[in-house]
């Protein structure tokens, strides 16, 4: 059912045009305990009011949603992908392979990525997002093949033109198989050219403040994809830069492995000795944690995406996610790559935050909480202030999701029905005061198409 917007029956004063009240939903997730029972007012893209339960905005509104039929809360924030991946979803030969069995496979496949596939990639990962509920996503791009230099700016253009907001990742590999990595050595790239290419990306896209759209951070693959030279070098750009790092960190035990191999210390020891323990840094997984080392990121600030659906997908472990938030250390949620997920669906990462939480932690870890990494926690996990709550001066993205599927019936409590019942799709989604996602579409998105081409260009990477 299409929920047009409809004038205010308010005349008099005359309304602003740009004040649109979001009214009188059926519930309200704020990601802060604040009252918005009665919808909020959006304008100019910001939130300008938060509206009580039964009250009214404190001046005349243009336009109104009616709300009555959806859950309203904050878009949700994506905190660790690889957009690319969406085209080795569900390959066979890792279907069933652990993580480094599962990236030495699929390394060479990665290796003949071009533009024009990367492109449709990004396209739907992003697409997939927005359906979710989703209205900023973080991207880990670390394949710079011959031909596909320009990987960044691809992403950028996709991110634009479906309205969303990234935090785009300058990835980078330097350790290939040649000097004991995991990644072939068609993947790797000099140091020298990472860091120019860097420096041009947050030059040419990096925005500042609150609004942000594209930002753009420094993202030395792994432990086991680049030197120490690469990692520390990246600190040191970063911080006079002042922009954020990022890098896969305690994924698995093997990894702790190659650490203790490699460099001769455990993973945390390793990210301090290359300039990295600091709150500037999130780290992807970050499952394999000891107390002290928890209670050093707390110190530090550092933060973690935790991915639950990967993890159990590579059975790679449980974050300890709980003990990580009471030392002090931000944590939101990722969705990991699509080809280790295999979704990209921000929502339904969520409920399995929920149940892995729980499974660790006890049935009590409450739905509001795995909804609050999915939007505050996971906004502090990128540096951000200014998204993941509805508040009065926060950016107008919203998530708003209808129950009324056959899988809601019988349910009560709409915040829990969301993860409990398995939301898997917005009905609205609202990035910057501007709908992007209209009763379950993408207006403009030719999805059929997208599809085709996404899928023909997934097969010839595959094949060869």
């Amino acid at each position: 059912m299409a929920h047009p917007l409809t004038p205010s029956p308010v005349s008099s004063p005359v309304p602003s045009p740009s004040r649109l009240w979001i009214k009188n939903p059926l519930a309200t997730f704020t990601a802060n305990g604040l009252d918005a029972g009665g919808g909020i007012v959006v304008s100019g893209g910001i939130i300008a009011e938060l509206v009580p339960a039964g009250g009214q905005p404190s001046a005349p509104c243009s336009a109104v949603f009616d709300a009555s039929a959806h859950v309203l809360m904050p878009g949700l924030i994506n905190t660790h992908h690889h957009f690319y991946q969406t085209l080795t979803r569900a390959w066979g030969p890792v279907a069933n392979a652990p993580l480094f069995p599962w990236l030495q496979n699929l390394y060479p496949v990665w290796a003949r990525l071009t533009p024009d596939s990367l492109e449709l990639a990004v396209k739907v990962a992003l697409a997939e997002l927005l359906l979710s509920g989703c209205t900023t996503a973080a991207d880990h791009h670390y394949l710079f093949p011959a031909g596909l230099e320009n990987a960044i700016d691809v992403e950028v253009g996709v991110v634009r033109e479906l309205g969303m907001r990234a935090t785009l990742t300058r990835g980078s590999m330097t350790l290939g198989t040649d000097d004991g990595g995991l990644p072939p050595q068609s993947t790797v790239q000099r140091p020298e050219v990472i860091l120019a290419d860097s420096e041009r990306l947050i030059s040419k896209y990096h925005e500042r403040g609150d609004g942000a759209v594209i930002q753009i951070a420094l993202a030395p693959c792994s432990p086991f994809s680049v030197t120490k030279e690469i990692m520390a070098e990246s600190a040191l750009m970063a911080e006079r830069l002042d922009v954020r790092l990022h890098t896969h960190l305690a994924e698995t035990i093997d990894e702790e492995d190659f650490c203790l191999s490699m460099f001769g210390l455990r993973t945390v020891d390793y990210l301090e000795s290359v300039g990295w323990l600091g709150n500037r840094t999130w780290l992807g997984h970050g499952i394999h944690f000891n107390d002290d080392e928890i209670a050093r990121l707390g110190a530090a600030g550092t933060a973690v995406a935790h991915c639950p659906t990967s993890n159990m997908r590579l059975a790679s472990g449980t974050a300890r996610v709980l003990e990580l938030e009471a030392a002090g250390v931000p944590v939101g949620l990722g969705v990991d790559g699509s080809a280790s997920n295999d979704a990209s669906n921000m929502i339904l990462e969520a409920r399995q935050a929920l149940y892995l939480q729980r499974l660790r932690y006890g049935a009590d870890v409450p739905v509001e909480r795995a909804l609050g990494w999915a939007t505050r926690g996971s906004a502090a996990v990128l540096g951000r202030s200014d998204i993941g709550q509805l508040a009065p001066g926060m950016q107008a993205d919203l998530a708003l999701f209808r129950l009324d599927d056959l899988r809601f019936s019988g349910s009560h409590d709409p915040i829990a029905a969301l993860l409990l019942c398995g939301a898997d799709r917005a009905d609205r989604v609202m990035v910057g005061g501007q709908w992007r996602v209209v009763d379950g579409q993408i207006p403009g998105l030719d999805v059929a198409g997208l599809m085709a081409e996404h899928s023909a260009a997934a097969r010839k990477l595959v094949n060869g």
